[in-house]
């Protein structure tokens, strides 16, 4: 038996990398970013996917990306407003990455109802797990501010860490600064980046792809042990059996078993093919922000 609808909705956008079936009944309402090339355009999770993606850009193609036009959030907030939501949450990814947050509160300026947005100041897993607890805190009655709030906390106590195979895509994209890139990509490294403060930061570099991988896991380790309750992900770019050992292993060393799904579209593109990230969220009630990995 289904529940009731929450009053107060939750809206968050495709780089949540949200597993199937999280946006059923009262959960996130998911406004899908673009994926371009050239004339082109298709909607994340709608018109192409991630293997799409690690296609066209193993075959050469330049893709670029861009927020959802302001008329996707407008309709998302009519629908809701019309099966009685009386207020939103909009969760996005870091405003650091994209304007994806900003145009989500000029569409909510003009809305039916309400829109509290947060920026998360995050993306991927860390994303959709401040998503889907601010999902479960609506379900549970509690009001705009409260939903809000719980976003916010969680998105705060949460880590990303990933390796990529190349800098190039992150640098063309502008995600990563060009002396970044070229100290990541120095003397045949293998660099490991961190989402902070909502930006890309290198962490360390290691030698090689199973030392960068061994590297990943134990950070991601080291940071579930100080959390109340974890919640864990791990997303690929073309690299499933790499993602299925990595949560594998995730899980005998931290008692948590792992969402596994492909890296959204969007972030495919810039992180490129091979890209291989964990994620980890604090998901206890009493959270608080951590130090860095």
């Amino acid at each position: 038996m289904s529940r009731p609808t929450p009053t107060v909705r939750v809206v968050t956008d495709s780089t949540a990398c949200l597993p199937d079936g999280a946006a059923d009944d009262g959960g996130p309402v998911v406004v899908p970013l673009r994926v371009l090339a050239g004339e082109r355009s298709w909607r994340e999770g709608v018109d192409i996917a991630p293997p799409e993606v690690a296609a066209r850009i193993g075959a050469g193609e330049r893709l670029t990306t861009s927020q959802p036009p302001g008329e996707d959030f407008a309709a998302v907030f009519r629908e809701l407003a019309s099966d009685g939501a009386r207020a939103v949450v909009a969760v996005h990814l870091s405003g650091g990455m994209s304007g994806t947050a900003d145009a989500a509160a000029r569409a909510g300026q003009r809305a039916m109802l309400p829109v509290r947005v947060v920026d998360s100041r995050t993306v991927a897993m860390a994303l959709g797990f401040a998503a889907l607890e601010a999902a479960r805190c609506a379900a549970e009655g509690h009001d705009a501010a409260h939903v809000a709030a719980r976003a916010q906390q969680v998105a705060a106590a949460s880590e990303t860490v990933f390796l990529v195979e190349s800098l190039d895509h992150l640098r063309r994209g502008g995600r990563l600064s060009g002396p970044a890139a070229v100290l990541g990509g120095a003397l045949g490294v293998r660099p490991i980046l961190a989402v902070r403060d909502g930006g890309i930061e290198l962490v360390q570099r290691v030698r090689t792809r199973r030392a960068a991988t061994d590297r990943l896991i134990d950070l991601a380790v080291r940071r579930a042990a100080r959390c109340d309750a974890p919640g864990v992900a791990v997303h690929h770019l073309g690299a499933p059996e790499r993602a299925a050992e990595v949560a594998e292993r995730l899980q005998e060393r931290t008692g948590t078993t792992p969402v596994v799904t492909p890296v959204s579209a969007v972030l495919g593109a810039h992180a490129g093919p091979g890209a291989l990230a964990v994620v980890v969220a604090d998901l206890g009630d009493h959270g608080h922000d951590e130090p860095p990995l």
